[in-house]
């Protein structure tokens, strides 16, 4: 068995991710997810679907970015 790098739950299932060279093991997606997904520059929250970034900083969608006074991305081209 393997221990979850977030809760620290031993757990048979457990699986490997590996991100920029490093591996890391979780009991769940949840767990993953929590570790490893960007926050939303502005409201925090967990960006798991595509998201948008301008410069390195990561936005949940284009509302959240022109809060921050980012203009030009766009959710959706039309």
């Amino acid at each position: 068995m393997a221990q979850c790098e977030t809760c620290g739950n031993d757990y048979d299932k457990a699986f490997q991710v590996t991100l920029a060279g490093k591996t890391h093991t979780y009991d769940s997606f949840e767990c993953a997810i929590h570790a490893l997904a960007p926050t939303c520059a502005n409201c925090g929250t967990r960006i798991v679907g595509h998201g948008l970034e301008n410069k390195g900083t990561f936005y949940c969608c284009d509302h959240c970015a022109e809060h921050k006074g980012v203009k030009g991305l766009r959710d959706r081209v039309n």
